[in-house]
């Protein structure tokens, strides 16, 4: 078994944007999609779309969303949860890899990557995701691409309490260093092998797959930082501060970072127009 299936074996990626500050988490990412993506009905390709959480949510939008992951067990929940809203399925599930997509050339409106260029630890794998996801979008197709943000472990850390274990003080340093998340303890909570992007590292990496890049926003803002999070997102005004709060610092650079994790938007650009440069740090 992959470390990729024993980390996602329990199926808690079914129920993690249900729980805790996920929830703040996916009402941003649903307020950035419904800000970038074209219009239903388009052809959206839910490339490492997990359990379906939402592709799901755009099917009922009206989206035709093709769901792609790598693990079995995220295809089956996946399915099952499609069949239980059968006015709106996903047009299809499919186990594949996001270097290697089974779609045809430009034949997609949008794309999504919400895990593929935090789980592809290696630049060249990632770079390779990007180029296939641009295959496979119309000229002017959208793509919003996820990273996490390389101050998650340290501001997580803080939060919870997990820095004062010097095993996760050590897999701090190295995030700061070269964004390269490792967890040698086995414990869960401290994730799994991982890349941590700075927000103008996942700006450059777009740029140099030949994209043309409309922003990178924070997710979140500093809200998923608050420690009773449940009774604040109970509270509607509470509720409404953290978002309005996340809204006002996604495109501030000096905070975007304190973010869990980072939203990319970006545009094909037509046949013709050049890759930009391959710059940022280079690691593997």
């Amino acid at each position: 078994m992959s470390d990729l299936e024993k980390h996602y074996a329990s199926g808690y990626e079914d129920v993690r944007l249900k729980a805790g500050f996920g929830k703040l988490e996916l009402e941003r990412v649903r307020e950035l999609m419904a800000r970038f993506l074209p219009s239903p009905p388009s052809v959206a390709l839910d490339i490492g779309g997990g359990t379906g959480v939402h592709g799901l949510w755009l099917a009922r939008k009206g989206y035709e969303v093709h769901l792609l992951d790598p693990l079995p067990l995220h295809i089956e929940l996946a399915g099952r949860a499609s069949e239980a809203q059968s006015r709106t399925p996903l047009m299809e599930t499919v186990v594949g890899d996001a270097r290697s997509l089974p779609w045809h050339d430009e034949t997609a409106d949008a794309a999504l990557l919400f895990g593929p260029l935090y789980h592809l630890t290696a630049r060249r794998d990632r770079r390779v995701a990007l180029e296939e996801a641009r295959r496979v979008l119309k000229p002017g197709g959208v793509l919003l691409a996820a990273g996490i943000s390389r101050f998650a472990s340290v501001l997580d850390g803080v939060r919870a309490g997990f820095l004062a274990d010097p095993a996760f003080a050590a897999i701090v340093d190295r995030d700061l260093t070269d964004g390269q998340h490792r967890n040698p303890t086995g414990k869960p909570e401290y994730f799994m092998a991982a890349f941590f992007h700075h927000p103008g590292e996942l700006r450059s990496e777009i740029a140099a797959a030949g994209f043309e890049v409309v922003g990178v926003f924070g997710v979140e803002g500093p809200g998923w930082l608050v420690h009773d999070f449940d009774s604040w997102w109970a509270d509607p005004e509470r509720r409404a501060r953290l978002l309005g709060v996340a809204r006002r610092l996604e495109s501030e650079p000096s905070l975007s970072g304190i973010s869990a994790h980072l939203m990319a938007s970006a545009r094909k650009k037509p046949a013709g127009v050049a890759a930009g440069p391959a710059d940022g740090p280079r690691e593997e």
